[in-house]
């Protein structure tokens, strides 16, 4: 364990640093252009950081971040770390290759900390600059595995992000056209149903809404489509 500090979008974050085994060299890419938000869905920071540095679990994060705002670095950006497992997002079907992985200390039943999201951005703000990744091409768990993994959760406040730029959200639009097109061109493309597909999209853009697909899902999903076509900002376009 140590500490160093790095550029963020507004200073310097210190970091403290655990060195998990569970990393490898990406593959057919040299630099992330993905962000992957995930909860670790453990009672305590400790036991995430247990588990994210045993090399029988084979699973890690670049970063765990505490509920008091404390950043953990535990793998090297430019290194793959093991955190999305299978799903897609794009034509992205090796998401670990191309994404840095975030998780939050929570149990997925809690809101998340003030602090801690203070942290995520200063986080997300050097990270940006790093390696120049749009605010589009941070997604939580639950969009590129949907069906498999709901995290960060209904909980997790996208619209901050986005209000600070590290993220989008929808604005207007109107409700022609197939939802299912709308999410694939947006980046859902990972096998899934329709009421899977709809599961993800609310639980990120509409976390209180309730029951089959209406004309506020479609609207909201086409403006993002149009506006945030998954693929023009990948690394290997």
């Amino acid at each position: 364990m140590g500490s160093r500090t790095v550029p963020t979008g507004s200073g310097q974050l210190r970091l403290t640093t655990y060195k998990s085994p569970n990393f490898g060299p990406r593959r057919g890419v040299d630099r992330p252009d993905i962000v992957v938000i995930h909860y670790t869905a453990t009672a305590s920071t400790e036991a995430a950081l247990k588990t994210l540095c045993d090399p029988e679990a084979e699973v890690s994060a670049h970063y765990l971040i505490d509920q008091s705002g404390e950043v953990l670095s535990l793998v090297p950006e430019v290194m793959r770390a093991w955190h999305a497992g299978a799903g897609q997002w794009g034509k992205t079907k090796d998401v670990n290759s191309h994404s840095i992985g975030i998780e939050l200390s929570n149990s997925g039943f809690e809101p998340f900390a003030a602090a801690q999201m203070d942290a995520l951005e200063e986080l997300l703000g050097g990270i940006f600059k790093r390696w120049t990744i749009r605010p589009e091409r941070v997604i939580g768990h639950s969009d590129m595995a949907p069906g498999r993994k709901i995290d960060p959760g209904v909980r997790f406040d996208w619209l901050r992000l986005a209000l600070s730029g590290f993220g989008v959200w929808p604005e207007g639009g109107n409700a022609n056209g197939s939802f299912e097109a709308s999410m694939k061109r947006f980046g859902y493309t990972a096998p899934q149903t329709e009421e899977q597909l709809l599961n993800s999209f609310r639980r990120r853009f509409r976390p209180h809404a309730t029951g089959p697909l209406d004309d506020i899902d479609r609207a909201m999903i086409a403006n993002l489509a149009q506006r945030f076509p998954v693929d023009a900002n990948a690394t290997w376009v």
